[in-house]
């Protein structure tokens, strides 16, 4: 099968490339772990995102709120008690309770952000266990899932952590971080029965709280998972037009597979179709641009992978690499930002993970080892930088032009939509006038030479790596880079994409600029 690309160079088409807008993490106390940090230090050097979300701000790991007895005004001693230890359990009555908020973990969390050139997208979740008001808790490290036993705590809490962040980083610098209303509150594992009335009363005592503050903070909700926008988005979009909270930007989370069929430690999930998946955020968008009111406000995607579970391999393929890259491609036709979920496998929904290869969400693997979708990323990323404009873009394919005068490109084989083990591409560009010389750079990530998982698999699946192993993997995990000369002229790209392949190009002037009488073919008389 050939694809044949023609671009004049005058072509001015949409493509909205956010690709470094934000990437998600596990749970936020996870960024106290020097492995958690080294991983965001290899994804922020390579593709540096913008933003930052994740779970946990307020889970008990994190230590914010603190609530307790006040002993000065016990009755009893511990000489009362048989077992001093019933001293601390006891409870009386009309003994005041005390509310402290430590900031310790949250310090040294946004600290190692800001370090990398980060900044959060702060989710407001879970509920505390002092302050829930009911027991429900959700992965390993048991959020509590509840709503809070009494509204003015809640939001004295959240406030207090806002007037914080402010105190310590800047007023400048903190109103810049956007706030998320909660996690998926249609889904009743992280919101109680998914209480559809419950969550709204959240949002706005919430949202109000957080204007009270400081009117410039951007608020917004609801974070629903897809599927539900029929019930979910349209009943959000009518609280808010009935009660007019305030809101800044529409949320939603969006993935691509269907329910895994579970085999040992993991789900296999089939992937549904391209047109299918992006027909669910163009019908979302549709819904929002019914609400004169709310249509023009962001709509930010704070989830998106093809699999929403932490333990499915397609993770780890080359597959999802080339379905990442038809995502990303037409993701901004619907969503002002998007962020991807995660950028690493430093991650304990399910527990701690067994294997450096385990089908996490993670664009690097534990060891920090790239998995083929870190490419589409990095490359998405190459793309934008001084780009100009869109030149062309299908399902295959986006090209753009960049200020310069040269050409930046990413050709995929998605094999699941294109039926075929090798497509081939013929793309003709304008002449370069006044140049000689132009270079074709090519980057290749497909199933032999950009494939970690393959050679994992074949060393045997060791599930404790060491240091030797670690280097190997990540010297099977490097794209395969080749260049050669184009004429300037009429300048024709030739590239051929294997199975699930993910191809990045460049076409750029390349002048000699070598030594005095330095001849590259001398060698070749020998």
């Amino acid at each position: 099968m050939k694809s044949k690309i023609t671009v004049t160079g005058k072509e001015k088409l949409k493509f909205n490339n956010n690709v470094d807008y934000c990437v998600g993490t596990g749970r936020m106390g996870l960024a106290l772990t020097k492995e958690y940090l080294d991983q965001l230090a290899v994804v922020q050097k390579d593709i540096g995102f913008k933003f930052i979300r994740g779970h946990g701000l307020f889970s008990d790991d994190m230590a914010i709120y603190q609530e307790f007895k006040d002993r000065s005004a016990l009755k009893k001693t511990p000489q009362d008690f048989k077992d001093f230890r019933e001293y601390f359990e006891y409870v009386d009555k009309n003994a005041p309770r005390i509310i402290e908020y430590n900031f310790t973990y949250l310090d040294r969390v946004m600290d190692e952000y800001l370090r990398r050139n980060i900044r959060p997208f702060l989710e407001l979740g879970f509920m505390p266990g002092k302050l829930a008001s009911g027991e429900q808790t959700i992965f390993y490290w048991k959020g509590n899932t509840t709503p809070p036993k009494d509204y003015k705590k809640w939001t004295d809490l959240v406030t207090a952590t806002l007037r914080h962040l402010m105190d310590r980083y800047g007023k400048d610098e903190v109103l810049t971080w956007p706030i998320e209303v909660w996690n998926e509150p249609n889904l009743p594992g992280f919101w109680k029965d998914a209480d559809m009335e419950e969550y709204f009363k959240l949002y706005e005592k919430t949202a109000r709280a957080i204007k009270k503050l400081d009117k410039r903070f951007m608020v917004g909700g609801p974070a629903i998972c897809g599927g539900a926008d029929k019930k979910w988005m349209v009943g959000f979009l009518d609280f808010l037009t009935a009660k007019k909270p305030p809101i800044d930007f529409i949320s939603r989370h969006h993935y691509t597979t269907e329910y895994p069929d579970y085999k040992g430690h993991y789900g296999y999930a089939k992937l549904m179709s391209l047109d299918e998946t992006l027909g669910t955020l163009r019908d979302c968008r549709k819904i929002i641009n019914r609400y004169k009111d709310y249509k023009d406000l962001p709509f930010y995607i704070t989830e998106f992978n093809t699999s929403y579970i932490p333990n499915c391999p397609l993770h780890d393929t080359n597959l999802n690499a080339a379905y990442l890259c038809g995502t990303l491609s037409n993701i901004g036709d619907y969503a002002t930002g998007y962020s991807y979920w995660t950028f690493g496998d430093v991650f304990e929904e399910n527990g701690v993970p067994f294997t450096p290869f385990h089908g996490g969400f993670g664009l690097l693997a534990n060891g920090s080892i790239p998995k083929p979708t870190y490419w589409a990323f990095k490359f998405f990323k190459d793309l934008k930088e001084d780009a100009e404009r869109c030149v062309w873009r299908d399902k295959n394919s986006v090209i753009v032009r960049t200020a310069g005068g040269a050409y930046k490109g990413i050709a995929w084989n998605l094999a699941l939509e294109t039926k075929q083990d090798k497509l081939d591409f013929e793309i003709s560009l304008p002449g370069v006038k006044g140049v000689d010389r132009l270079c074709l750079l090519t980057k290749t990530v497909d199933e032999e030479c950009c494939n970690p998982l393959k050679v994992w698999h074949e060393l045997g699946e060791p599930a404790n790596l060491n240091e030797d192993q670690i280097d190997l993997l990540k010297s099977a995990a490097k794209p395969l880079v080749k260049t050669q000369l184009v004429k300037a002229a009429a300048p024709k790209i030739a590239l051929s994409a294997s199975r699930n392949a993910v191809i990045y190009f460049e076409l750029a002037p390349a002048p000699l600029t070598s030594d005095n009488a330095y001849d590259y073919s001398w060698y070749e008389k020998f």
